[in-house]
């Protein structure tokens, strides 16, 4: 097993325990903080504002706002307002926190907080896999600040340029304030680049990202699977079953990393209708608190299924 928020050193986890931030330096500005539990189902975010003080660490903030109880020395959050890790129905539950869409590779208390920095707390089931590299529910994030301090340059990659889809995604960024290249699939591209694949799952598929969802969610992160023919999309559910299967139309708003690069969406579906239908929901009213999304005719489902 993983600690989810890592071990951290002792002058690191000291200064977690006493709650409180680095102290030098003006507060941080335009910051969020979301706390959830199965997945993003249910919020534990409280209604009032936020309490910075200084120059903040995640896990000073997270301090600061919420009662948190660590264990192995103050390196790794045990509970969050007594919502604790352990055992649920037999399976591992723990807190993991990602920064802009991005999961933490550090440290809460050696993690300092940026100006836009959007830091989501969630408490899951991790039987299937203890990495979810990146996930969809910070959006604009982190095409608007970026991670780690870097904001990258990003670049739409089309199945038909100048399609409804690719025009749709490509105007969603703008309106967010993210200038993005646009290209057809394929372009080559360094590593550090954002890449977001809009196109069906029969042309995006052979992509390093969409192979790494086919794999599984122990690969991807990814709780959903296309049909070798691209035909059908099933979510599952966090223990890996299959949840619900759509048929045409259906679409799927998705994240993963691989290693250290940069993160790659994909705005996908069985078909170009639900291309479209994933596209226009690529706003941060759907996407909020989502890991990622399934759209079909009849509305939006949370992936995993079942988080509850």
């Amino acid at each position: 097993m993983r600690a989810p928020a890592v071990i951290l050193p002792a002058v690191l986890a000291a200064l977690a325990l006493g709650g409180c931030g680095l102290g030098a330096g003006a507060a941080p500005g335009a910051i969020e903080l979301l706390v959830t539990r199965d997945f993003g189902a249910q919020n534990l975010t409280h209604g009032a504002p936020l309490k910075v003080s200084g120059q903040e660490t995640v896990m000073s903030l997270l301090m600061r706002n919420y009662a948190v109880a660590t264990r192995y020395a103050g390196g790794y959050v045990q509970s969050i307002d007594g919502v604790s890790g352990g055992q649920a129905g037999g399976q591992p539950v723990d807190w993991f926190y990602y920064v802009n869409g991005v999961e933490a590779s550090t440290g809460a208390a050696s993690r300092n907080v940026r100006p836009g920095d959007h830091i989501w707390w969630d408490a899951h089931d991790w039987s299937q896999t203890d990495s979810v590299p990146a996930v969809v529910g910070s959006f604009p994030e982190p095409f608007l600040n970026g991670y780690e301090g870097r904001r990258l340059p990003v670049r739409v990659e089309c199945e038909a340029v100048g399609g409804p889809a690719c025009t749709a995604v490509v105007l969603s960024l703008r309106h967010e304030g993210v200038p993005a290249a646009i290209a057809a699939q394929g372009a080559g591209g360094g590593a550090q680049t954002l890449r977001v694949l809009v196109g069906t799952w029969a042309r995006v598929a052979g992509d390093p990202a969409a192979q790494a969802i086919a794999q599984g969610p122990r690969v991807s992160g990814v709780y959903a699977r296309f049909s070798a023919d691209g035909r059908t999309l099933t979510v599952l559910d966090p223990s890996g079953r299959a949840a619900r299967t759509l048929t045409a139309p259906a679409g799927l708003l998705g994240a993963t990393r691989q290693g250290e690069g940069a993160p790659t969406w994909l705005v996908t579906g069985t078909d170009e209708t639900g291309v479209e239908l994933a596209a226009e929901s690529l706003n941060p009213a759907a996407l909020h608190a989502r890991f990622a999304l399934a759209v079909s005719p009849a509305g939006a489902l949370a992936v995993p299924q079942g988080g509850g």
